[in-house]
């Protein structure tokens, strides 16, 4: 067989993946040296461009203690206080810096940043742009300042695994363009990887097609420690309509309320913050009143919206308002129907406070990594805040020099239970066994909002292959990408169930119906494969 043709790049700095925490880190390491960036779609095509609440930041410099208070409550006891409280105290530099590079942020009547009130904060302090369009309007102004920078972005670059040396990652490999294509080889002194999520493992999700996963299997495979992989956020709001589309937190935040079908609110009997309690909670109680009802889904009942804020709903939430009408609704006069989806994966690849792997050469921000900050459930907003801090922190690091750059997360090494996982097939990218349509139906219907022994044991088996796997090999450029990113969603599957099986106790998102009781001081988990 003919080999593949293949291009081979030299750089200083890898970045993979260009959402806000890829793009941020490319150009903070533009100004010291030579970067590669590879998104496997367009710059900015991820799931940043679809945030609407915003980013919270304590622009006030009295607010930081209670962000770090708010950021610990919402992590269920399982955050890293050290990096909670080192992201709420960058936040308003970060703000700051997206301010300077074009991010037109709202502004209320004297001037001032108009700041929204979100779940589980007990302030308001997210701010947004655009009403409801806050993602879109980061990834433009940064995507704008990558393409003026000196960067070499390749587009339509797909990740097929990381290149290691002597235990050490040297690079990366990916195809590139159309169709086969051909082979894109790029060796770098430091690799980060920004993918983001992997929300296409359930058949309801509120990110887009290009979350399956690739840098977490792909970091998995090369033998790095990931973390805290049963959690993953659904939020509570998604329309259910035949286009399903996010309502934000924020719109709860200026006061609507949830309804469930008999026109009955609910929330107030479930927690002391109704409608803006945790995301894990309020997406529970949907989920109950759903069950209670058929499965028909709650309302979320924003006619007196437009009233408390002294201006049509449209002109504080124009893109949540454009989809309500594309769907025949109108959020002033008609109580949107919604059912949660998942969201947010607060597992990911375990970093330290600096946004090190455990393998050298490699770092991780953005949704693949796992920091230590969201602990069993995210603080609303505070994912756009920690992709740019921790995008900023790896550039410094990677500044340091090699010798630095040891793995150093003491809670790693002194609290967490490391466990050796081993997955079939982990090793090396394998053709899926079953459809991607199989695999999100399993993993929704058995590793949901709620799981227990019995569902985990049934997505197990049907995540397992019961033969030989067919093998993909990195040169074999004829395979569909949505091949490899089925096989990618496989092995993410499987690590969620496996962590889940392990948790036998209820925290944050990840709840157990079988072990509801919640630990008094939960510890975390993390797995590698086997060699």
């Amino acid at each position: 067989m003919k080999p593949p043709p293949t291009r081979e790049l030299r750089t200083d700095v890898l970045v993979v993946g260009a959402g806000v925490a890829g793009m941020t880190a490319a150009l903070g390491a533009s100004r010291t040296g030579r970067v590669v960036l590879a998104t496997k779609t367009a710059l900015g095509d991820g799931s940043t461009r679809y945030a609407q609440g915003g980013v919270a930041a304590a622009v006030d410099a009295a607010d930081v203690d209670a962000h770090v208070a708010d950021t610990l409550a919402a992590g269920a006891g399982l955050s890293s206080p050290a990096a909670v409280r080192a992201l709420c105290a960058a936040g308003p530099g970060a703000v700051r810096v997206l301010a300077e590079r074009g991010v037109d942020f709202d502004r209320g009547r004297t001037g001032e940043w108009a700041l929204g009130l979100e779940a589980a904060h007990t302030t308001s302090r997210v701010l947004h742009a655009g009403g409801d369009r806050t993602g879109a309007a980061i990834s433009r102004a940064l995507a704008g300042a990558v393409r003026r920078s000196d960067v070499s972005v390749h587009e339509d670059a797909f990740l097929l695994g990381l290149l290691t040396e002597h235990g050490r990652v040297v690079g990366a490999e990916f195809t590139e363009g159309a169709g086969a294509g051909h082979l894109l080889r790029v060796r770098a002194e430091a690799v980060v990887l920004a993918t983001g999520g992997a929300g296409q493992l359930y058949s309801r999700t509120t990110n887009p097609a290009v979350a399956t996963a690739d840098g977490l299997a792909a970091a998995f495979r090369a033998g790095a420690l990931v973390a805290d992989l049963e959690f993953f956020q659904f939020h509570p709001t998604v329309a259910a309509v035949a286009e399903p589309f996010l309502v934000s937190e924020a719109v709860r935040g200026e006061g609507a309320v949830l309804l469930d079908a008999a026109g009955h609110r609910f929330m107030p009997a479930v927690h002391p913050r109704a409608e803006l309690a945790p995301r894990d909670v309020v997406a529970r109680a949907i989920a109950t009143a759903m069950s209670e009802h058929g499965g028909e889904p709650v309302r979320l009942d924003a006619t007196g919206v437009a009233a408390a804020l002294g201006r049509p709903f449209a002109e504080r939430f124009p893109g949540i308002a454009r989809m309500c009408a594309r769907a025949g609704l109108d959020p002033g006069t008609d109580p949107v129907p919604v059912t949660p989806a998942a969201h947010y994966w607060m597992g990911g690849v375990r970093t330290d406070a600096a946004g090190r792997t455990s393998l050298p050469g490699l770092w991780a921000a953005g949704e693949v990594a796992c920091t230590g900050v969201h602990g069993a459930n995210r603080l609303a907003s505070n994912s756009l805040l920690e992709a740019l801090v921790v995008g900023g922190h790896v550039v410094a690091d990677i500044a340091r020099g090699p010798a630095a750059a040891r793995f150093a997360d003491e809670e790693a090494v002194e609290e967490v239970a490391e466990e050796v996982v081993e997955v079939p097939g982990a090793a090396l990218p394998l053709a899926a066994h079953l459809s991607r349509r199989e695999l999100q139906s399993a993993v929704w219907e058995h590793a949901g909002l709620v799981r227990d022994e019995a569902g985990l044991a049934v997505a197990t088996k049907l995540l397992t292959p019961q033969e030989e796997p067919v093998e993909i090999r990195p040169g074999d450029l004829d395979v569909p990408r949505a091949n490899r990113e089925d096989a990618n969603l496989v092995l993410a599957g499987q690590l969620l169930v496996a962590a889940a099986t392990r948790r036998t106790e209820s925290l944050g998102a990840h709840s157990r119906g079988d072990h509801p009781r919640t630990p008094h001081r939960p510890t975390r988990r993390s797995f590698r494969r086997t060699a």
